[in-house]
């Protein structure tokens, strides 16, 4: 493209640098899930399935929130609250592990 490149600093953009419309986005995934018969889900719902699966691993909280782009952990915490009850039991094992030598 040139000098008709346009440097925006971002990740995905359209060819010639400008931003993709968010609306495009979805269309395409929209599209695309329904190409390989796959169940409906918002794009959108990718970034709670990564933030779910990365509470899951263990990943810690701080990390989720850096990559989500919240401000503050608390937003991190309060949204993805619902994963973290499953996982006090394994800590409440982990530390039981590390004081009786298990």
């Amino acid at each position: 493209m040139g000098d008709a490149y346009e440097e925006n600093d971002l990740i995905f953009a359209r060819e010639d640098g400008a931003p993709i419309e968010p609306r495009y986005v979805s269309e395409r995934f929209d599209l695309l899930l329904k190409e390989a018969k796959l169940a409906h889900i918002r794009f959108h719902d990718l970034r709670h399935t990564h933030a779910t699966l990365a509470f899951q691993a263990g990943v810690h909280p701080k990390v989720v929130q850096e990559r989500l782009g919240h401000s503050d952990i608390s937003i991190t915490l309060q949204t993805y609250s619902h994963v973290l009850p499953g996982m006090q039991e394994e800590a409440a094992e982990q530390v039981a592990a590390l004081v009786f030598g298990a």
